[in-house]
């Protein structure tokens, strides 16, 4: 496969709190042959408080960012965020109406046209790479491993935005660990809110969401989470303490990110993959495929 070729807007998260989001990212896209070429002098999209300051402010921020975009000559940019890419988006719908395009440019330096597709890195390997691809690459399945898919609130939604998947039942992800070897179990809360930013100002609000996540997955029979968003990420591996004490009972489930999976299926160095970023160890989750592979290894010799 060749010719996959994107600008990538990393965001803020992926070069601070959620960097091994942003390494094994990069390092899935490698594995499948997706060439991503950084948005030079990218600015923050203004995340969840621009919006609640000002709309025009809001737009102008990522449209400043499409705008780069545009000046690479291109009109596809690839996010791993679910937050960025949602104000992406909205900036680039916002601004086809002409008066609003007016206010939102009288704060950039140069103004922003339009024309720019965002998606997720995401909805990128399902559709330009394609799941037969991916199971044909897998190197490492994950085999034994429980899984529940978890999307969160804002992947999908709203659906004539983000125009991806199934807002209410989303399969994208179920159907990547699934190539790459994981058990993908029905998790019936996939799109509920984790509590999002109220981490910060409600975090018994966060605990109280998160741990009603926490004790599905466990009900269900999963021994890790797989989600796409940063902030969802943090408040289920970093917060799970806190949704531990609220709940009353110990959790110890991991909580990775997509591509830290795939490139770990795909044999990505896992240097790259931030494994030991996470909170919650996920070394005995990793011990089935780790068991998988040696069996592997040992029946090919015999």
């Amino acid at each position: 496969m060749s010719g996959l070729s994107y600008a990538y807007y990393p965001g803020c998260s992926g070069l601070g709190t959620s960097s091994e989001y942003d390494s094994s990212t990069r390092a899935v896209c490698k594995a499948l042959f997706m060439e991503l070429s950084d948005v030079p002098d990218w600015s923050c999209c203004g995340s969840s408080p621009a919006h609640a300051v000002d709309h025009a402010l809001s737009a102008a921020l990522s449209a400043r960012n499409l705008a780069r975009v545009r000046a690479m000559d291109r009109d596809d940019v690839l996010t791993p965020c679910p937050s960025c890419l949602t104000n992406l988006r909205t900036a680039d719908h916002r601004m086809r109406d002409e008066a609003f395009a007016a206010r939102a440019n009288s704060l950039l330096d140069a103004p922003y046209k339009g024309g720019v597709r965002a998606r997720s890195v995401l909805q990128a390997i399902v559709e330009d790479v394609g799941m037969e691809m991916v199971r044909a690459s897998v190197v490492r399945p994950l085999k034994g491993m429980k899984v529940a898919a978890y999307y969160g609130c804002i992947m999908n939604r709203p659906p004539e935005l983000m125009a991806f998947d199934d807002p209410e039942h989303p399969m994208a992800m179920d159907l990547l660990m699934e190539a790459a070897g994981a058990t993908v179990l029905p998790f019936p809360l996939k799109v509920e809110c984790c509590g999002a930013s109220f981490g910060v100002p409600r975090p018994d609000v966060t605990a109280r969401l998160s741990a009603r996540l926490l004790l599905t997955a466990r009900e269900i029979g999963a021994e890790a989470i797989v989600t796409a968003c940063p902030l969802c990420q943090m408040n289920l591996d970093l917060r799970q303490n806190q949704a531990a004490r609220f709940a009353g009972t110990a959790f110890e489930i991991p909580v990775f990110y997509f591509t830290q999976l795939l490139g770990l299926a795909l044999g990505a160095p896992e240097g790259s993959l931030g494994l030991d970023k996470l909170c919650v160890s996920p070394a005995r989750v990793l011990e089935a495929p780790a068991a998988g592979e040696t069996n592997l290894t040992q029946g090919s010799r015999s």
